[in-house]
């Protein structure tokens, strides 16, 4: 559709006219590409479903309320499901009670273990379980609160270090003993808000990501203006390295 000259506007009403169409059909392609997004996602995650069996292990990195630990944990594999914000952990917990292969962690991953700052959105306290998927241990992301008012300190634990224990067959001393012993490590799922920009060159360079089936990343270099170019360079380097089929930095 175009937006045609008439001897009744003048040039301005017409600029006017044409800038609103211009803002809708760029709203309405994202849309769609975000559509498209969601679909492929699922597709994927699909594909991961259908290959995941008893014995295997999943890790849920940024689970928020279950919404991928509970179709993982239907596969009957191990879930350890990793969730630093106490919100949205404690709905983690309830959707997860009755599940036994399913080990809810209330922390951060992060490469080194220890102690973070967990930053929360400016509007927090408007919707506090909504606003949890924006939560991030990174600086600087567009929606959080500048001032710092919502933020809290939260556990974290080494991703390296556990995945070293995990691929060698061996629960690491941070995550539940009752855990069944792993035979696999087949799936890990990073949903980090940011904080991929730090794990995954980490995991590279330990060689941590190879020994394992798939990796599915979400990346959110949208989401922080002020370090897009590290992302972008972050993603060209992993990206070269792995197919999409093993990393794969597109899920979302």
């Amino acid at each position: 559709m175009e937006i045609a000259d008439s001897p009744d506007r003048t040039s301005s009403e017409v600029d006017r006219l044409r800038a609103a169409f211009d803002t809708e059909r760029a709203r309405l392609k994202r849309r769609m590409a975000g559509r498209e997004r969601r679909a492929a996602a699922r597709g994927i995650l699909d594909g991961v479903l259908s290959q995941l069996r008893p014995g295997d292990v999943a890790l849920d990195c940024g689970a928020n309320v279950g919404d991928i630990t509970c179709p993982l944990a239907e596969t009957g594999a191990t879930i350890f499901a990793f969730e630093p914000d106490p919100v949205a952990f404690a709905a983690l917990q309830t959707r997860t009670d009755t599940l036994p292969n399913v080990h809810a962690i209330n922390a951060a991953v992060a490469v080194q273990a220890g102690t973070a700052t967990l930053h929360r959105t400016r509007a927090f306290a408007d919707d506090p379980l909504a606003s949890t998927v924006s939560s991030t241990l990174l600086s600087g992301k567009r929606d959080s609160d500048a001032r710092g008012a919502n933020d809290i300190d939260v556990p974290v634990l080494s991703l390296p270090g556990l995945l070293r224990d995990l691929t060698a067959g061996r629960i690491p001393a941070a995550l539940p003993a009752t855990a069944r012993k792993p035979w696999r490590v087949t799936l890990l799922k990073l949903d980090v808000e940011g904080e991929e920009l730090n794990l995954l060159p980490a995991l590279h360079d330990a060689n941590l990501l190879e020994p394992i089936g798939c990796t599915l990343v979400e990346t959110h270099q949208r989401k922080f203006p002020d370090r897009r170019r590290d992302f972008l360079r972050m993603r060209r380097r992993i990206g070269a390295q792995y197919p999409t089929s093993k990393v794969n930095l597109d899920w979302i």
